[in-house]
């Protein structure tokens, strides 16, 4: 009986272990508008972080699984950015920004202020390195 709490214990202390580290790895993108991302970043005084992607996009799939998900970019996005993700086909937001930020080709990458107004536009895949170099050029 006691050995059998014991395997319990020990399963159960790996899984909260596993859980808690996958929860903090890599850029932790909000649940929001693009509207509320604006009140928020005036709140904040942060810039806003958008990844623009497509459900078809294989890059999109790519960096999702690995550069979003790095620690150190994680650090520095989190800490620098208010970060969303929007659909750009299916979601009307995405054709809207589309248009005015002439997005042509996924995924493409945006750094905005709270009024809208472009700071840096990425376009192409991006491993660990160019997103941590991209947001550091950023003052």
């Amino acid at each position: 009986m006691i050995k059998s709490i014991n395997v319990l214990f020990v399963a159960l202390a790996s899984v909260l272990m596993m859980s808690s580290s996958s929860q903090n790895s890599g850029i932790s993108f909000n649940e929001i508008t693009l509207d509320e991302a604006k009140v928020l970043s005036k709140k904040t005084e942060k810039l806003i972080f958008i990844d623009c992607y497509t459900d078809w996009c294989g890059p999109c799939k790519r960096m999702a699984a690995t550069s979003f998900m790095d620690d150190k970019v994680g650090e520095v996005f989190n800490d620098k950015f208010i970060n969303i993700k929007i659909e750009m086909e299916k979601n009307p937001i995405g054709t809207e920004l589309a248009k005015r930020y002439r997005i042509r080709a996924y995924p493409t990458l945006l750094v905005i202020d709270s009024e809208g107004t472009l700071i840096k536009q990425v376009i192409g895949m991006q491993n660990s390195n160019g997103l941590i170099t991209m947001a550091n050029a950023i003052p």
